[in-house]
């Protein structure tokens, strides 16, 4: 198992550093790494970043757990992780949702989190984000940026792309948000789809969204963790602009990141923990995070907010507000399947 298993130590509180709760203390933590691994500057990390300001605020110890087959040796982790006797397991891979519902229930004094799905069990809860909100704004400042020919960056053609690290309702609900977010807006607009089925290969991020520019797109979202560090870097290049995914990567290329889609996986670790820190584990729920709750949207544009019109800002704020209201339904891929403009690749 050690060729199986790497525990990275993360900072911990305990005794008079920790000013959580003492209930906590002594109490262990385990992250579960999702595929891309620490280091994507996008979900891994920023979920990271929760998990250890948590571990400082209620006095739990914790540990990474990465693997670089995190899919295919799932199980084994999880059993491995149960075995160790850690209390809470956090697991932001979403594949695991096939095993952690048995692997909870042979370690029941344990509590459990799958992220990015739903799975069964009385001391498991799982984390959904609306991730199709934030990227259905995504998809219409793409709509309506593309044909704003006065920015030099944007060329004549309507057309955009988005590419995802892999196939399936967990990235598509990303890709169809913003496909419904662009033909809401502009039905007129082309949108380019495309999978590297890698979340940690910027070269073939880089060359697919070489491909969609030269097929005249002038704006590329990436759902595909590190991966996107390749299409940013091709939107650098090619004079056009990246939409970043999860964490702010709108700094990475200053200029050259349109927005990005945050994904607040730092939030909904911080409550995990803060709610098994207080006794309110939600063991045997469901917990969501979207616009209404801050959890999800656009970044503030900070290097590219001259480039953008206001009026396209101010339509940003009312979709927004009918999203949060109710009076936008944005197409839900995991609850309701595919709809009819979605064509895969």
């Amino acid at each position: 198992m050690a060729s199986l298993l790497a525990l990275t130590a993360c900072a911990t509180a305990s005794g008079d550093d920790a000013e959580g709760d003492s209930a906590a203390s002594g109490d262990k933590a385990a992250l579960v790494i999702a595929q891309g691994g620490l280091g994507d500057q996008s979900y891994n990390d920023t979920a990271n970043e929760g998990f250890q300001r948590a571990l400082n605020d209620t006095g739990l110890e914790g540990n990474t757990i990465e693997s670089n087959d995190i899919v295919g040796q799932g199980e084994q982790l999880l059993r491995r992780a149960g075995q160790s006797g850690i209390d809470l397991i956090l697991d932001l891979e979403f594949t695991h949702n096939e095993v952690i519902g048995d692997v909870a229930a042979d370690f029941p004094e344990s509590d459990w989190a799958i992220f990015n799905a739903e799975a069964p069990g009385e001391n498991v809860a799982s984390v959904l984000f609306q991730e199709q909100e934030g990227s259905y704004l995504a998809g219409a400042l793409a709509a309506m940026q593309t044909t704003n020919t006065d920015d030099p960056r944007i060329n004549s053609d309507k057309v955009i792309g988005v590419i995802g690290g892999s196939s399936g309702v967990g990235i598509d609900k990303f890709i169809v948000g913003y496909m419904q977010g662009a033909q809401d807006v502009d039905p007129d607009v082309k949108v380019l789809t495309a999978y590297a089925n890698d979340f940690a290969d910027p070269a073939k991020g880089q060359q697919l969204a070489q491909s969609m520019f030269e097929q005249g797109a002038d704006i590329v979202y990436s759902v595909a963790g590190g991966t996107g560090a390749g299409v940013i870097q091709a939107a650098e290049e090619a004079n056009h602009y990246a939409i970043g995914v999860d964490d702010n990567q709108d700094g990475v290329a200053p200029g050259s990141v349109l927005t990005s889609v945050l994904k607040r996986s730092d939030l909904a670790v911080e409550q995990l923990m803060h709610d098994y820190a207080d006794g309110n584990f939600p063991g045997g729920k469901t917990v969501s995070f979207g616009l209404k709750e801050d959890a999800v949207g656009l970044t503030e544009f900070e290097y590219t907010k001259d480039q953008i019109a206001p009026a396209t800002l101010d339509k940003l704020d009312e979709l927004r507000q009918q999203i949060i209201d109710g009076d936008i339904e944005v197409w839900n891929v995991v609850e309701q399947g595919y709809p009819d403009y979605y064509t895969g690749q």
